[in-house]
């Protein structure tokens, strides 16, 4: 198996991904991991930042739902202001 490898914990509970793993990851230095451990079994699951632009479209369609529901109820919404630049 060309994943497999073995490693040791330090005493600071530290645990060294082997080199070639890491590089066929293309796991780099401050990689984040989920990690969940279950009876004799740990697993490091690596996660990447969000894209902050995915941020700007849930944002956009959160106000457009907002804005929908006001006007629904029959609020009106032109005298709103945005917080964004």
């Amino acid at each position: 198996m060309e994943g497999l490898a073995t490693t040791r914990m330090s005493s600071k509970g530290q645990v060294v991904i082997p080199e070639n793993i890491r590089k066929r990851l293309k796991l780099g230095e401050g990689a984040q991991f989920v990690v969940v451990g279950d009876a004799d079994v740990i697993i490091l699951k690596a996660i990447a930042q969000p894209d902050l632009g995915e941020f700007d479209a849930l944002i956009q369609q959160a106000r457009k739902q907002a804005k929908s529901g006001l006007e629904a109820e029959g609020y009106s919404v032109s005298h709103c202001k945005s917080t964004r630049p």
